[in-house]
């Protein structure tokens, strides 16, 4: 038998997940929540679960932290089997979307929650909690309470008191929903940045596509408690495994095709070029982002550049949302991104015509 030496041995230890989870499923009565989820994250991995309302991932998260029991499936936490443990004894911490602070202690006392029920001593206790302040800056609020914080500053108490304990693991459910705008991109730098400064392996659960594509080094895409799709962003943008994925990532246009000779693609009267075309004689789906029909370049020649009208500008700051059609699509229309310089340049209005190409190698094709 060959024995591996310790190089490689130390190697394949490296590579194994840090959590895995295998053949969950969770049932409440005659409904399915979860079928079959099986997963891989590496140690220090930032991962999201992405998806619609109903989809699956808190419930998943849910599972992984132990406040579900899963109906079948198995789940390891740094090689452990941690299926049929409470929560407590369980390695995370976890922060919610309403931010579940005890109105009634102070700061300190809410991130030293964990610590005191661990009987950490008091003075190492009160150093971890203002280690942990200064990390989520704000140093010097131990003496306050929750309702003299803003959201923003409620939600990184929250987070101080879930790493508290140096868990091996962070769930974030949702942590960002209930903050404004502004606040919300800015935390959202402050987590990652925070992730990354002490290497702990995250799970967090999200409907913001955004937010997904901000912070996650891989995105789950869920549906109808099933995974659709694992992949960094811009797999999961670009390169859609399956309809559901292409229609709730990102915006996009989809036009009836027929596929032709030549693996071509017949869209109204005008055959387009396409690199992902199926065999011919099909009628398929063709999935194409707005940024991938383009107003400039246009090769001479190109079979898929075309005469278009504008029929709607959608002004949305520093670009617009041009809405088009043309005879080489029939009854159809398209969105494209249009920069308002380039309108202003090209002085283009509702009623102006373009020419406009479609980008044939990111065109999606779907039966």
């Amino acid at each position: 038998m060959r024995v591996a030496s310790p190089e490689i041995a130390a190697l394949e230890v490296s590579r194994a997940p840090f959590l895995r989870l295998q053949g969950i499923r969770k049932d409440f009565g005659s409904f399915t929540a979860l079928k079959d989820i099986h997963l891989d994250i590496a140690k220090g991995e930032f991962v999201c679960f992405l998806g619609p309302s109903g989809c699956g991932k808190t419930t998943l998260l849910r599972v992984i932290a132990g406040l579900e029991v899963q109906t079948a499936g198995r789940i390891e936490l740094a090689g452990r089997d941690i299926t049929a443990l409470p929560p407590a004894g369980r390695d995370y911490g976890i922060v919610f979307q309403s931010y579940a602070l005890f109105p009634n202690l102070t700061v300190a006392q809410n991130v030293a929650y964990g610590l005191v029920n661990r009987k950490v001593p008091r003075a190492r206790a009160a150093a971890r909690v203002a280690e942990l302040l200064a990390l989520v800056g704000l140093p010097g609020s131990e003496g306050k309470f929750p309702a003299q914080l803003s959201g923003g500053q409620q939600q990184r108490i929250a987070l101080a008191r879930a790493l508290a304990t140096a868990p091996g693991l962070l769930l974030l459910d949702e942590p960002l929903s209930a903050l404004d705008a502004i606040v919300r991109v800015k935390l959202r730098q402050e987590i990652r940045a925070l992730q990354r400064q002490l290497g702990v392996t995250t799970v967090m659960v999200t409907h913001d596509q955004e937010e997904a594509f901000a912070v996650a080094d891989r995105i789950v895409v869920m549906n109808q408690g099933s995974i659709e799709q694992v992949g960094d962003a811009m797999q999961v943008y670009r390169e859609p495994r399956s309809l559901f994925v292409a229609d709730f990532v990102g915006r996009i246009n989809v036009l009836p095709a027929h596929t032709v000779e030549g693996g071509g693609l017949r869209v109204g009267r005008h055959v387009f070029a396409c690199e992902h075309a199926h065999a011919p004689g099909r009628d398929v789906r063709v999935y194409l982002r707005p940024e991938d029909v383009l107003a400039r370049p246009l090769p001479p020649g190109d079979p898929n550049v075309f005469d278009a009208q504008i029929e709607k500008i959608e002004f949305m700051g520093p670009y617009c949302l041009v809405r088009v059609s043309g005879d080489a699509l029939g009854e159809h229309r398209l969105t494209v991104y249009l920069s308002l310089n380039y309108l202003a340049e090209a002085q283009l209005a509702v009623g102006s015509r373009l020419p406009l190409r479609l980008v044939p190698e990111r065109m999606r094709v779907f039966e």
